[in-house]
C-alpha cells in the first residue's frame, strides 16, 4: 500500500488542520419534484465549500438540455464551480463541439469527459458515432483543442473497466486521456480500499502523476445501489451486504448503516494519505453532509460561529 498524497488534516503554517478537498456529483432532474429536491440538496451542501460540483449527462437532446439548464442555474445562483459531464454517445463531432462552445460561453471551465455507456445499455456492444469522437481520449483532445482554458477530468477504474482486456490495457487508456490533456481522474465507486491503493500503484508506475480522486457513494438504498454498481464492474463485498441484511423495509436504519460504512471508508483512506474525495450524492444531502462532518469539514457559517 503506497501513500501517494499529502495526509489529510496535516498542520499548516498557522498550526490549524488542513481540511480535505471534496467535490460532489449531481444528476439533472426530470420532474419539478426532483428539481426541488436537487436544489434543496445543493443549498444544503454548498456551505461545505466543495472544490467543484459535477452534473451528469446522458445521450439524447432532453437530457443534454436538462444538464445545461442545471449547470447554468448553478453558475447564476450559487458560488459553486460546476463541471459538466460530456460523453461521445449518439452525437457527431460537430454536435459535441457546439455543446462545448455553449458551456464555454456561459462560463463553464471544467468538463468531465467520458466515452459513455453503449446506447443499448450496459453489457451491450459499444458502437461509436460514425462522425463522432471515437473514445474518451479523442474527446479530451477535441475539448482542449477547441478551448485550452477548459480543465478536463476523466474516469478511472480501480477494478478496471469491464470492457478492458486487462489492467495494462485499462491503464493504457488512462494514459491516452492524460496525454490528450486530462488533469484529474475520478474513480468509479469501490468499497474495498485495497483496490484503490493497488490501482494507484499501477498508475504511478506508468508515470501517470495526475490526481486520482476516489469516488465515494453512500448506499442509501443498498439493493438498488448494488444492482447498479455491479453492472458497472464494482465488487460488493460479502461483509458489506451482510451489514444491510434484514433492512429492506427499514429505511432509517439503512441510512445509519450507510453513513457508518461510507464514513469508515473515507476515514481509512484519509488515514493512509488521501486528501481529496468525490461524492456521488444521488441528489441527496443528508449522508454526504454527515460524512463530510466526520472528515472534519464544517459549513462556512459554522466556521464563522466558532
Amino acid at each position: 500500500m503506497t501513500e501517494t498524497t499529502t495526509p489529510a488534516h496535516t498542520e499548516g503554517q498557522d498550526g490549524h488542520l488542513k481540511r480535505p478537498a471534496i467535490s460532489f456529483e449531481f444528476f439533472p432532474p426530470k420532474t419539478e419534484d426532483m428539481e426541488r429536491n436537487l436544489w434543496e440538496t445543493i443549498n444544503r451542501l454548498a456551505p461545505l465549500d466543495p472544490k467543484f460540483v459535477s452534473v451528469t449527462y446522458g445521450a439524447g437532446g432532453s437530457t443534454r438540455e436538462r444538464t445545461h439548464s442545471t449547470i447554468s442555474r448553478i453558475l447564476k445562483e450559487t458560488p459553486l464551480l460546476p463541471a459538466a459531464h460530456l460523453t461521445c454517445v449518439g452525437a457527431s463531432r460537430g454536435e459535441i463541439d457546439e455543446i462545448v462552445d455553449r458551456y464555454h460561453e456561459v462560463g463553464v471551465r471544467h468538463i468531465v469527459a467520458l466515452r459513455g455507456d453503449p446506447a443499448g445499455g450496459i453489457g451491450t456492444p459499444y458502437a461509436s458515432h460514425p462522425d463522432g469522437y471515437q473514445n474518451s481520449a479523442d474527446l479530451v483532445a477535441g475539448i482542449k483543442k477547441r478551448h485550452a482554458d477548459i480543465e478536463v477530468s476523466v474516469s478511472a477504474y480501480p477494478e478496471k473497466h469491464p470492457e478492458s482486456r486487462d489492467f495494462d490495457a485499462d491503464i493504457d487508456t488512462l494514459k491516452a486521456k492524460v496525454d490528450a490533456g486530462a488533469t484529474r481522474a475520478i474513480t468509479q465507486v469501490f468499497f474495498d480500499n485495497d483496490f484503490y491503493f493497488r490501482y494507484l500503484d499501477r498508475v504511478r508506475a506508468r508515470g501517470i502523476n495526475i490526481p486520482v480522486v476516489p469516488g465515494i457513494m453512500p448506499m442509501h438504498n443498498f439493493k438498488q445501489a448494488r444492482n447498479f454498481v455491479t453492472r458497472n464492474g464494482t465488487t460488493v463485498p460479502e461483509w458489506l451486504a451482510a451489514k444491510f441484511e434484514g433492512l429492506d423495509n427499514d429505511a432509517e436504519t439503512r441510512k445509519l448503516v450507510a453513513a457508518t460504512v461510507a464514513a469508515g471508508q473515507v476515514q481509512k483512506l484519509a488515514k493512509h494519505g488521501v486528501d481529496t474525495f468525490h461524492f456521488y450524492t444521488m441528489n441527496r444531502a443528508d449522508l454526504v453532509f454527515a460524512i463530510s462532518h466526520l472528515l472534519g469539514i464544517r459549513a462556512k457559517s459554522a466556521q464563522k460561529a466558532a
